[in-house]
């Protein structure tokens, strides 16, 4: 059969162990023997982003700039065990924090379901997407030991030299410090592109802090989404039916909890990051959730929400085949390929990917399916090979 020809090129980020085995299964079983694909490739595997003192990130960020979409792999963020295991040359960053720190990007997580998986909270009928903000706060964070008695003080030394000094806490002994940051744009950018891809979905907007408790740090980010509503977005959302709402972030746990869920969850960095797991846990597997950075300027970096999977890996250094959940990750292939479809208005692309998704659903439908869902569903779990072979024949048919 002839392949869909590819216009447009997608920046193709490599990864680490058992989901840089997955990626290379993927292409070769479902996307090119279909496809012409055309990538830029780098390997932000953790051995070449030590070989290039991780140069090679940065290259893979301003290529999405670039080319405006990307599909990434999981990769390592090492610790002292890993810097030991990979023999570092020094603990490199997050490879997604210096995605999302040159892309200025908001992280939209969002569920993948189908009705043979039980959703774990059972008033929720609709997924709930967790809006991230992918910017400063804990991640960018500066730290310190306290060794003993002392004063800790913030400060600010403004361009035209004059400062601003608070103290933070007179120390009676030993503690530890932290300092946090954000800016205006950043925030900017994060309410927009949420009230955005509310819209784009149909549906509400929640956004929760902590406003109560830092009434300037969180204070800012509530009176920024309130002005960016009022002054851009509401005439379009009352048109549309639809609402935005602030709440204090445990009355949004809570009121998500006994909610139907189909709405929008904007949240502070940190919170994004441990809300989308929970999220990712009640509908099913964190191996079912799709996650997509957008930048402001129309930018698009596809990945899976989940990590390395590193006990699956070891037991394929092994010779074992585990039964890994690969579909998150396929997700992540037909988010860029869609994408690079639209965006070249090239429609064979475009339900490429969607014959690929819905592929892939009706093979978990079918009671083909990993262990991590047939431990939800009861079913005989197969291998990673085994799924991809079942969706490839669900494709060729």
């Amino acid at each position: 059969m002839s392949k869909i020809p590819m216009n447009g090129v997608i920046v193709e980020l490599d990864g680490d162990e058992m989901t840089r085995v997955l990626w290379r299964q993927i292409k070769e079983e479902l996307l090119l023997p279909f496809v012409e694909l055309r990538t830029e490739y780098y390997d932000l595997g953790l051995p070449n982003r030590d070989a290039t003192d991780d140069r090679v990130t940065s290259e893979a960020s301003h290529a999405i700039r670039r080319h405006r979409v990307g599909v990434k792999c999981a990769t390592i963020t090492p610790n002292a065990a890993r810097m030991e295991e990979y023999h570092l040359k020094r603990m490199y960053p997050s490879p997604n924090a210096t995605l999302r720190a040159i892309l200025d990007g908001t992280l939209f997580r969002t569920p993948i379901t189908t009705p043979c998986i039980p959703c774990r909270v059972p008033g929720w009928q609709k997924p709930i997407t967790i809006a991230r903000h992918a910017y400063g706060d804990i991640y960018k964070a500066s730290e310190i030991r306290v060794p003993g008695k002392g004063t800790a003080t913030l400060s600010f030394r403004a361009e035209d030299g004059t400062e601003t000094t608070k103290v933070v806490r007179e120390f009676p002994a030993a503690g530890v410090l932290l300092s946090q940051y954000n800016e205006d744009a950043s925030i900017l950018s994060f309410a927009r592109a949420c009230f955005r891809y509310a819209l784009d979905l149909g549906q509400d907007l929640w956004f929760s802090a902590k406003d109560t408790i830092s009434g300037i740090y969180d204070g800012t980010f509530r009176d920024v989404f309130a002005r960016v509503y009022d002054e851009e977005f509401r005439a379009e959302f009352e048109k549309r039916g639809l609402k935005y709402r602030y709440l204090l972030i445990d009355s949004a746990v809570a009121g998500a909890v006994t909610s139907a869920g189909g709405f929008v969850w904007a949240c502070k960095n940190y919170d994004g990051d441990v809300m989308s797991d929970l999220i990712s846990a009640a509908f099913g597997s964190i191996a079912m959730m799709t996650s997509v950075l957008v930048s402001p300027d129309g930018c698009f970096e596809y990945e899976a929400a989940h990590g390395t999977v590193t006990d699956h890996y070891r037991a394929y250094q092994a010779g074992k085949s585990p039964s890994t959940n690969p579909t998150a990750t396929i997700f992540a292939w037909t988010g860029a390929i869609r994408k690079r479809g639209e965006l070249d208005g090239n429609e064979a692309l475009r339900q490429f990917a969607d014959r690929l998704e819905k592929a892939c659903l009706e093979t978990i439908e079918q009671g083909v399916m990993t262990e991590d869902l047939t431990a939800i569903t009861g079913k005989t779990p197969v291998d990673c090979p085994t799924f991809l072979k079942a969706i490839r024949a669900k494709l060729e048919a």
